[in-house]
């Protein structure tokens, strides 16, 4: 299996470095920081996160796994139904776990 860009077969515990590391966590801070209703924003972190483990940008970790499940818990909902303030907590205390995870990642 091939390398993912910036990282090491060797040490795979070792963060994701380069360009393209460093602008998806560039991204996902903006995207978790910008105004506007949390739970709109941590959708599009989720978004962006999938494509930089997808394009190899950044590497999963255990820490940012468990994050992103607690979010989609988090952003479940009923067809129809609207998302409240509890929700949207939840999202702000995760985006801040995700915020701290993505150094490592």
């Amino acid at each position: 299996m091939a390398d993912a860009p910036g990282r090491s077969a060797r040490d795979p515990l070792m963060a994701s470095t380069g360009a393209a590391a460093d602008q998806a966590r560039k991204d996902v801070r903006e995207l978790s920081e910008r105004k506007g209703h949390a739970v709109d924003n941590a959708r599009a972190v989720i978004e962006r996160l999938d494509v930089a483990f997808a394009d190899g940008s950044l590497q999963r970790t255990p820490v940012l796994d468990q994050a992103l499940s607690d979010l989609e818990v988090a952003l479940e909902q009923d067809d129809g139904q609207k998302l409240g303030g509890k929700s949207a907590e939840a999202s702000r205390f995760i985006l801040r776990a995700i915020d701290h995870g993505l150094d490592e990642a």
